[in-house]
């Protein structure tokens, strides 16, 4: 049961214009960065983390709009649900980035001898094709790989090794079948405590 102070300190200064804004803060924080999460699972295909991402995300939200709705002349609670709002997509695209989920493919367009990458992506461990093509400069080649998020800035390398000037995309893969990966890192269904566990 509420006692007289717990009713008093409810219904102070500190609780409505620090106490509850920071929470909803905080709340919408969670909420977004589930949010964010979300939908990056949806669009790598993973069907169980996706809607139990989405039942937490929800189930917290709900909890912080009711404040907002029982506090409608409190602004104090807007600057924090809006600024939750926020921070919680940053905090969202940043672990998506530490935990470096899922594939990727990297298109280079190299104007010399493109076999030549095939042969040092080879020999880091990484698959690669090597497909002719034709520019508005000429002829060029065209060379595709598909690697772990996580070894990005490797391939990277390699390829600016190659040549500090090469021309190359980076797209996001749903789902990958088969190929060349190197031993250490092979690709498995997405497991976003993976990196964790290893103590990265």
């Amino acid at each position: 049961m509420l006692t007289i102070f717990d009713a008093a300190f409810f219904d102070s200064n500190i609780y409505l214009y620090l106490v509850l804004p920071l929470l909803i803060f905080f709340a919408r924080i969670i909420d977004v960065t589930l949010g964010t999460m979300r939908i990056i699972f949806v669009s790598k295909g993973e069907r169980l983390l996706a809607p139990i991402l989405g039942f937490f995300e929800v189930f917290i939200w709900i909890i912080a709009i009711g404040k907002i709705m029982g506090n409608l002349d409190n602004y104090a609670c807007y600057f924090g649900y809006a600024a939750g709002f926020a921070t919680g997509n940053w905090v969202g695209m940043k672990l998506e980035e530490h935990l470096a989920m899922g594939n990727i493919l990297v298109r280079v367009i190299a104007t010399k001898d493109g076999s030549l990458l095939v042969k040092n992506l080879s020999k880091s461990g990484y698959g690669a094709t090597l497909v002719e093509g034709e520019g508005s400069a000429g002829k060029v080649q065209l060379v595709y790989s598909i690697v772990s998020r996580e070894n990005l800035k490797e391939v990277i390398s390699v390829i600016e090794e190659f040549n500090p000037k090469a021309f190359f995309t980076i797209e996001d893969v749903r789902k990958v079948s088969s190929g060349i990966f190197p031993a250490k890192s092979p690709i498995h269904k997405l497991n976003p405590f993976r990196r964790w566990r290893k103590g990265k």
